[in-house]
């Protein structure tokens, strides 16, 4: 899979997505999170493992885990197994397989036209961070973090992570957060408000945060007298963490502005679409004790 495109632009709030299928249905997954598309290969099953978890398989001698995405959503197994495909995926500093039915083609799509779900998708809306119509079908994008957070907790944000850094004076620092996944928005506030940064203002998309930066009235008084900080993830509905990046930088009025990117997509592949934006830190998921270091450094 080429992913030379789309790696060398940054801010342009589009991204590549690959869509496969769950029976009739279409989903798609970042192209940034896919390593590699697999034919079939032995899964071997381990005893105990969450029910979505098919097993392990070997990938040139690393072990990684396979998670079979239709019993993840409810939905029925393949009718054909042997065409199956597998999705060597890697996000959150981990590897993980996900089983699909086929993997049919990429997309290249803005932001701006994916639409948030909401309680009309009947369960899903937990599991599915996006909707996008192509070709005249809608294709759903999948919550994959939450997915894996579902499998294994541990894997998210843990709060025990910041009692190690100890009591500092944070109460006076006014943060914004853009974050989509309305459940690691809660647990970042709740962190953070645990760390000492009680004044947080969350958005749940890059527009909104962006929008609300520019209705503040920054003629009679500077941005910083409003917010310190601005702590985005990558990956949102209408603008993603990238543009909004781009875009605070760009604002004469905000661009003092520091902005912390933090992300499940943070690798060393990826840094420099941060870099070239001009976020002042990147820091990736669920690294909650490495984020209130470097938001430390910021504004204290």
């Amino acid at each position: 899979m080429n992913q030379k495109g789309i790696l060398l632009e940054s801010g342009t709030n589009e991204l590549e997505v690959v869509e496969f299928t769950i029976g009739a249905n279409k989903f798609g997954i970042n192209v940034i999170k896919v390593k590699e598309i697999l034919l079939p290969v032995p899964v071997t099953r381990i005893p105990h493992s969450h029910p979505s978890v098919e097993g392990i398989m070997d990938i040139r001698g690393e072990v990684v885990p396979v998670v079979d995405v239709a019993h993840m959503l409810g939905f029925p197994p393949s009718e054909q197994p042997a065409h199956d495909k597998f999705i060597l995926s890697e996000f959150n500093q981990t590897r993980i397989v996900f089983h699909v039915h086929t993997v049919t083609q990429i997309h290249r799509i803005s932001w701006g036209d994916i639409e948030k779900p909401d309680k009309m998708y009947q369960g899903l809306e937990t599991q599915v961070n996006g909707v996008v119509k192509v070709n005249d079908e809608m294709v759903l994008l999948l919550d994959f973090e939450q997915m894996i957070a579902n499998i294994h907790p541990e894997s998210t944000i843990q709060k025990d992570q910041i009692k190690r850094l100890g009591e500092r004076q944070r109460m006076n620092k006014q943060v914004l957060i853009a974050e989509d996944s309305a459940l690691l928005r809660a647990m970042l506030e709740e962190t953070l408000h645990e760390a000492g940064y009680e004044n947080v203002t969350a958005f749940e998309n890059g527009k909104e945060a962006l929008d609300y930066l520019l209705q503040l009235d920054t003629t009679e008084k500077q941005i910083e007298e409003y917010f310190q900080l601005v702590i985005t993830d990558i990956e949102m509905p209408q603008m993603d963490g990238h543009h909004l990046t781009k875009r605070i930088k760009e604002e004469d009025s905000l661009k003092g502005l520091p902005v912390i990117i933090f992300s499940s997509l943070i690798t060393d592949d990826l840094r420099h679409k941060g870099e070239l934006v001009g976020a002042d830190a990147q820091i990736s998921k669920p690294e909650i004790a490495s984020l209130v270091e470097h938001m430390d450094r910021l504004v204290l």
